[in-house]
């Protein structure tokens, strides 16, 4: 399927123009067509290079959860693998090496029972590892269905509707029906309670969220799993747990070491993370694990012939750079469990001071505070009726702070807020210059007569708190 980019759309299909420095040939480009013929290097990158000026400073982006920043020896040996393909193992052994260490190292981290022979692999992000584990959720509930001569066509997966679109994306993709949670009052995740609620012997799993991205709250996983035991203890039903990670599964370790969300759970069955976001690695890199081979039947793992070798695959993408694990590999080596210590500690002090200092200005007031993952979000407090989140969104991007205003779920679309996401590079210096631009504009906004900005002219950049829309297409 072909999109037509809107511009095209709205006939500004000119050509691009360059510039006739130095006598440079050609000076004009085709702007969706190849062009006829090559032209010089320095021409083509100064072409993209100035196209690219247009982007937001990636640092300043408070939106993402991406890593924005990595260190030149990082880069370095990102550079010298980007043409290693990550899928040839039997070509690039020594990099299959280092992603095997770095899952027994999570394993590890996460407390499996038997971290040598952990069961894992990496992905190209969070999201294609959240499907994995999904996928191997649905198998194992399919293969016992079979087992007890039970049908298999109608399989569901429990979650809060605060999980990641990727979840939504994985249901409809493989036809699994989606029972959300809803937000109610003040409770903005999952709970023990709602989530069993929804279980049933067509429940393949259920989905837990350490970091989520609305709020920056952990989910309280070990009560899900506890109230999942009483259910199998009181009915029979068997649900394991899946564990989205993303974010929280390089935070808590460190920083929570006594909170207990990993494979010492016995109905923990997998976890995804993100290497991308809070393991420090350039985009992109995710790593799926499972409790054990039990827990990924073996009829999802492929066998492949492939350049010579024998190669066990199990993954959506197939050909992918090797240079996001082997940086990885580096981070892990580079900072120990100290390091990492250290630098989420650090963002979780300025997630909290920034916090702080934001509920001292007057006008908002916090939903969290970032004491979990570093993450907070904040609303406009009521009784001010002169400018919304969007408009203090709208308002910090003249200064090139990207910070993402939008509304929550169905049964709180009347919560609109603001979510900061700090990340390693963000310091307590460009905090103090954010506060400083927010203390700016604040007199221009409370000198509105009303608020000139709502959600529907407030940017595409949630980053992961996209609104469920029950209107779109698809099976569910």
């Amino acid at each position: 399927m072909t999109v037509r980019h809107p511009r095209e759309q709205h006939g500004r299909s000119r050509d691009l123009e360059v510039n006739p420095i130095f006598s440079r040939e050609p000076l004009q480009v085709p702007r969706y067509a190849l062009p006829e013929r090559e032209m010089d290097p320095d021409t083509a990158y100064q072409i993209v290079h100035d196209e690219l000026m247009l982007d937001g400073n990636a640092r300043q982006n408070l939106a993402t959860f991406v890593s924005t920043w990595a260190e030149p020896q990082a880069r370095r040996l990102m550079d010298e693998c980007a043409e290693k393909n990550m899928i040839d193992k039997d070509e690039y052994p020594q990099t299959a090496e280092l992603e095997t260490r770095c899952v027994h190292m999570l394993a590890r981290l996460w407390h499996a029972e038997d971290p040598r022979h952990a069961t894992g692999c990496s992905t190209t992000g969070s999201s294609e590892a959240a499907m994995l584990g999904g996928l191997a959720l649905k198998r194992r509930w399919q293969h016992r269905r079979r087992a007890e001569g039970k049908p298999t066509d109608r399989p569901n997966l429990v979650m809060g509707i605060n999980v990641q679109i990727c979840w939504d994306k994985f249901a409809d993709y493989f036809e699994v029906e989606p029972r959300y949670v809803p937000m109610e009052g003040d409770r903005y995740h999952l709970t023990p309670e709602k989530a069993v609620e929804l279980c049933d012997e067509n429940t393949i799993g259920v989905v837990a969220v350490l970091g989520s991205t609305f709020d920056g709250s952990y989910e309280p996983v070990a009560g899900i799993a506890a109230a999942l035991d009483d259910l199998q203890a009181r009915t029979g039903l068997d649900i394991p747990l899946h564990v989205d990670a993303a974010s929280g599964g390089m935070i808590a370790p460190f920083l929570d070491p006594d909170l207990e969300w990993d494979f010492r759970l016995p109905r923990v069955a997998s976890i995804n993370t993100s290497g991308h976001k809070y393991g420090l690695v350039m985009p992109g890199v995710g790593w799926a694990l499972w409790r054990d081979k039990d827990a990924l039947p073996d009829d999802l793992v492929f066998h492949v012939n492939y350049l010579g070798g024998d190669m066990p695959t199990f993954a959506l993408n197939f050909s992918r750079p090797g240079a996001q694990v082997v940086a990885q590999y580096y981070t892990f080596l580079r900072l120990g469990f100290d390091g990492y210590r250290r630098v989420q500690q650090t963002c979780r002090d300025v997630a909290t001071r920034l916090a702080a200092e934001i509920a001292k200005l007057g006008p908002f007031e916090l939903i969290t505070d970032g004491s979990q993952i570093p993450v907070f979000a904040f609303r406009v407090r009521e009784g001010i009726d002169r400018f919304s989140v969007f408009d203090v969104s709208a308002a910090l991007r003249e200064r090139g702070w990207l910070v993402p205003a939008y509304t929550f779920p169905k049964n709180r679309t009347d919560l609109a807020v603001l979510r900061i996401v700090v990340r390693n590079g963000f310091s307590h210096d460009l905090a103090d210059l954010l506060l400083e631009d927010l203390r700016r504009t604040l007199p221009r906004l409370q000198g509105q007569p009303e608020p000139h900005r709502g959600a529907d002219d407030a940017g595409g950049f949630a980053h992961g708190v996209e609104t469920k829309n029950p209107r779109r297409p698809g099976r569910h």
